[in-house]
């Protein structure tokens, strides 16, 4: 029996990874789970899969929870009961799925406690990714990624050594307004934004994919989890999201992993590596494929890609900035009060404005994170008032 802690229980990738559990039963035990505030949805998790330890960020949100609950799962709330989820003793792998920076902390933590790393958190690893990795080596652990294009780069890797990778191509689905012109996306709503033609995610990832700011994301993410330079890894848009990613190796072989747009497979895989289990997920059926394309991303019109490129080639304390100036700025849009162009504006302005820390520390990081958050706030006071989409 496998115990498992799942940071991020109630939101897209937690709940297919209790799915996951759900088919697999005497396999795995879903035995911590740790969310926000959903305390509704969390109560029915816990009835369903009687966690040893549950756990709501949202303080309000777990005394809610404790008044109504009446049964054998102990309930903690707040940061301290984040970071108890995260090293509980019993648990083996924690999968952070938690989203956006705050989900450091908890990783870290895990790390310490000598925990395997199912990692759904791309923004750790971007706001800290050579700390990060240096302390799951000092520790022993294994990071296992979960995000569809890491997780396919990982499997590739099976065929292959790190040393041999002659450069990573990262697929791109190209969301929701792939072939947009500038002039086209400055009214886009927020509406049309939450309507990837893929994948079903949670907001602020769903947003992150039609600026393609999440890729920039994943290539930092990347250039950390596998070792490689920037010049390795190029982006390619395939609209179908059927090959997954890819791994050109020295001798010019290509190897690539397929699949249907299922988070799933990922999420098990990162579970049950090296083994693969038997699955009763829909299967691919190449037959039924009219196309497969590939194309170069419009790094001009989407210029967030290109941005997170130049910050990642920076380094130091910069990452942490973009990420967390694209989680105020995306926030911000889906509250409304700035367009969906001005996302990448605000990022741009509160990066050009940082003074970068070379070799930071956690403490030079948690500080730039919450720098960063103050300015990015600030720049988009500074656009004007709320507007109406």
């Amino acid at each position: 029996m496998q115990h498992i802690s799942i940071l991020g229980s109630t939101g897209s990738i937690g709940t297919q990874c209790l799915q996951v559990i759900n088919e697999y039963p005497g396999r795995f035990q879903a035995t911590v789970l740790a969310a926000h505030h959903n305390d509704v949805l969390l109560e029915e998790q816990i009835r369903h899969f009687s966690p040893r330890l549950a756990v709501l960020a949202d303080k309000a949100a777990a005394d809610r929870l404790v008044r109504r609950y009446r049964g054998a799962t102990s309930i903690l709330a707040g940061e301290e009961g984040l970071l108890e989820a995260a090293v509980y003793e019993p648990v083996e792998t924690v999968l952070t799925s938690i989203v956006g920076f705050a989900g450091l902390q908890p990783t870290v933590a895990a790390i310490k406690a000598g925990k395997n790393i199912a990692l759904a958190n791309k923004e750790t690893l971007v706001a800290a990714g050579g700390l990060v990795m240096d302390l799951a080596k000092e520790y022993g652990v294994s990071i296992i990624p979960v995000d569809s294009e890491h997780s396919a780069i990982f499997q590739c890797l099976q065929g292959g050594k790190k040393e041999q990778i002659f450069r990573l191509l990262l697929t791109a689905s190209g969301g929701p307004f792939l072939g947009y012109t500038l002039d086209r996306l400055a009214d886009v709503t927020i509406e049309a934004c939450l309507k990837h033609p893929n994948w079903a995610m949670g907001k602020k990832i769903t947003v992150d994919s039609a600026t393609l700011v999440n890729k920039g994301l994943e290539v930092i993410e990347a250039k950390w989890l596998f070792g490689v330079d920037y010049s390795q890894i190029e982006v390619v848009v395939h609209p179908q999201s059927i090959v997954h990613s890819m791994v050109e190796f020295q001798d010019g072989s290509v190897i690539g992993q397929m699949g249907l747009p299922d988070m799933k497979l990922p999420i098990q895989y990162a579970l049950t590596y090296p083994e693969r289990l038997p699955s009763q997920q829909p299967r691919l059926d190449l037959t039924s494929l009219t196309a497969l394309t590939f194309a170069k991303p419009d790094q001009k019109t989407f210029s967030g890609l290109a941005l997170a490129f130049e910050v990642g080639r920076c380094g130091g304390s910069l990452p942490c900035v973009f990420s967390a100036a694209n989680e105020v700025a995306v926030y911000a849009f889906l509250d409304r009060k700035i367009r969906f162009l001005d996302i990448v504006q605000v990022i741009r302005n509160t990066v050009n404005s940082h003074q970068t820390i070379t070799k930071p520390d956690l403490a030079d990081l948690f500080a730039a994170d919450v720098w960063a958050r103050d300015f990015a706030s600030q720049v988009i006071r500074d656009l004007g008032p709320a507007i109406k989409t």
